[in-house]
This record gives structure tokens, C-alpha cells and sequence, in this order.
């Protein structure tokens, strides 16, 4: 039951809705500091490495949790990064949140995790018909 669970679809689902999640928490701690001085925005990043790692590898990398695990490699490179935009500074206080730039990114992540989410429900129904066809 536990592969079932774990195929490429459900795992490459999984990191998105984890990276989506993420950006999620930096946008809030953005709108948080708004007015905080010297506060630098943070931003998330995992499209551009999770599309890397389903062509290199048709799908997530498996992460080796045992010293038994063959062929296996860490899905570090699938992970998101958050980093701090320091490329600008928006304020004479160095605080870079743009109030309507950080609600734009939240709307277009809200939908995006919506429809991750929406994927992720699809497979698991088409799973769970396979197991009643039984």
C-alpha cells in the first residue's frame, strides 16, 4: 500500500505543494515585516529544480533512507530555496516588501496549490477505485 502512495506522480505532487507551501509562510513573514526596518524580502524558489530534476531523472530522485538502499540519490535538488532579495531596496529605511507585489505572488500561489491539490485528489480517487475494483 505504501508504493501506491509513493509513485512519481504522488511524490513530484508532494514537492510542489511543499514548495508552494513555502513561498506561502515567506509571503506572509513579507507582509508581516512591511514595516519593519532593514527588512529584506524572502523569496521561494523550486519550479526551475523540480523541472530539472523530472528531466534528468523521469521523475524525484528516491532518497536513500537506509544503507541498504541501491541506486537511490538525496531529492535534495527537488527542495525549495528561500533567499533574501537584497538586489533592491524600495524604501529609505532598506525595508523591499512591495505590499501589492507580495499579494499578486499570494493570489497566483493560492491558485497554483489549489490546483496541485486538486491533482493530488484526482490521483488518490483513481486509486481508491482501483482498490474497490478489487
Amino acid at each position: 500500500m505504501g508504493d501506491l502512495l509513493n509513485d512519481r506522480a504522488i511524490r513530484t505532487l508532494r514537492y510542489a505543494l511543499d514548495g508552494l507551501s513555502l513561498r506561502q509562510q515567506a509571503i506572509s513573514n513579507n507582509v508581516a515585516n512591511l514595516n519593519t526596518p532593514g527588512y529584506k524580502a524572502s523569496r521561494v524558489s523550486f519550479e526551475q529544480a523540480l523541472q530539472r530534476q523530472l528531466q534528468e531523472t523521469g521523475g524525484p530522485a528516491l532518497t536513500v533512507t537506509d544503507s541498504r538502499h541501491i541506486g537511490g540519490a538525496d531529492s535534495t535538488d527537488a527542495q525549495a530555496t528561500v533567499t533574501q532579495d537584497t538586489a533592491r531596496s524600495m524604501r529609505l529605511d532598506g525595508n523591499n516588501v512591495d505590499l501589492d507585489w507580495e499579494m499578486a505572488k499570494l493570489a497566483e500561489t493560492v491558485v497554483n496549490y489549489n490546483a496541485v491539490s486538486e491533482l493530488v485528489s484526482m490521483k488518490l480517487a483513481i486509486l481508491k477505485s482501483v482498490i474497490n475494483a478489487r
